[in-house]
């Protein structure tokens, strides 16, 4: 008995050392391995962003690994989730991949922390300059660009020699070939989405206005506002207009002009190798160009996507978390993102790459466009914003542009009043 005492003290002693060494290292107790880093990010099926939470793991020499956790594959199921973890304080979130919408929201709900110092100037050496403006908020850096994301205009070589520089160019051009019974439809985003959201924000931007005002207090909107929702209504009712323009995105454009069906498409560089495998004949015949602008002689400001990665405000290891981050979105990570994901960097210097320039021979114009782009309004309250936007200029077809310009200006107001975050 007096054995078996003796033990058990021992183990209370032990134990103790044990929390007490815990307590004073500010670690875990499950054996004094590496840090577990958990990376929330959207799904990826190229296998990238597992690769490079690989490599990073290994490179951190036994100090942490990371946990590449995969989120909803929609937006919306993303958002809730890092919403619901942020709002109960949840410090196993390190590393958060953001829809570069969200920045301003959750940097004001306090859920992210800014970059300063040394890791602010790493975050933004060689990193392009408007993807990093989605990630600011009030002068603060609070993530650092991952990967972007740009549209072009893709054509039909055989049916269009020279690509348009305008839309009302290009309607006039879509128009001419249907006359002659040729391949015609113009694809774009027009169902109630976000996608409809960026597209007229492209076509404000480029006729010279913005959606919000410079501090993002109230809208700004004004006759830019009334030219860009003048176009997409006179794409949708010509015949231009693929005849299930209200219903499509991305990828239902994407698979029209793969059918043969479009002479022109409006979409992201993922339509380039899918047509390559897909449709090898058309392929032959696939070009780029850049977006369309409102008038010759004014570049389009085609609106940027992407990720950007932040440091949940709640992590124990967020000294880590910021530098594991870094190596994320290093340049070789950028890379492998980017030939096998097909995801855009945000590193000006790679788009001089070879091996990128090899498998990507649009990158100078994703440059143009990425130099010359436009961000989506910058606000918390961003997600009534877009939802005013969509569900106003649905269908295409049915806008009519000035009440239809002056409801959205109203409804902008009313979701920036409201200072409230979307559950």
């Amino acid at each position: 008995m007096a054995r078996l005492s003796g033990i058990r003290g021992l183990l209370r002693v032990l134990l103790a050392l044990c929390l007490s060494a815990a307590l004073l290292a500010g670690c875990d107790t499950g054996g004094g391995g590496p840090v577990t880093l958990n990376w929330y990010n959207f799904p990826d099926d190229s296998g990238a962003l597992a690769s490079a939470a690989d490599a990073c793991s290994k490179q951190s020499g036994g100090r942490y690994r990371i946990s590449y956790n995969k989120l909803p594959r929609t937006a919306d199921g993303q958002r809730q989730q890092l919403v619901r973890r942020l709002a109960a304080e949840d410090d196993t979130v390190d590393i958060i991949g953001l829809d570069v919408t969200w920045p301003a929201e959750f940097a004001e709900a306090k859920w992210i922390q800014p970059w300063t110092g040394d890791n602010r100037t790493a975050a933004t050496r060689d990193t392009l300059e408007v993807p990093l403006q989605t990630a600011t908020w009030k002068g603060r850096l609070y993530a650092v660009p991952y990967n972007t994301n740009t549209q072009l205009l893709w054509y039909r070589k055989d049916l269009v020699p020279t690509p348009p520089k305008t839309w009302a160019q290009m309607i006039r051009m879509a128009e001419g070939l249907a006359k002659q019974g040729k391949p015609h439809y113009v694809e774009i985003q027009g169902a109630q989405y976000e996608g409809l959201t960026v597209w007229f924000n492209t076509l404000v931007e480029s006729a010279g206005g913005s959606i919000l005002n410079a501090t993002a207090t109230a809208p700004r909107l004004g006759p830019p506002a009334v030219r860009a929702a003048s176009i997409m209504k006179d794409l949708a009712t010509s015949a231009a207009a693929d005849p299930s323009l209200s219903n499509q995105m991305e990828d239902q454009n994407r698979l029209a002009m793969e059918s043969g069906t479009a002479a022109f498409e409006i979409n992201y560089p993922f339509v380039y190798p899918s047509m390559k495998a897909n449709n090898p004949e058309l392929f032959k015949q696939f070009r780029w160009a850049p977006y369309p602008g409102i008038q010759e002689g004014r570049p389009a400001k085609p609106t940027i996507g992407g990720i950007d990665l932040a440091i949940g405000a709640y992590s124990r290891h967020s000294e880590f978390a910021f530098e594991a981050a870094l190596c994320l979105r290093n340049r070789q990570n950028q890379l492998t993102a980017a030939l096998d994901g097909g995801l855009p960097p945000t590193l000006r210097s790679l788009y001089w790459d070879p091996a990128l320039v090899k498998n990507y021979p649009f990158a100078s114009t994703v440059l143009a466009a990425l130099e010359n782009a436009s961000i989506r309004p910058k606000t918390p309250a961003y997600q009534n914003v877009s939802i005013a936007i969509s569900h106003t200029l649905s269908p295409p077809n049915g806008i009519e542009p000035r009440p239809d310009v002056q409801k959205i200006s109203d409804q902008i107001e009313d979701a920036l009043a409201s200072k409230g975050l979307i559950p």
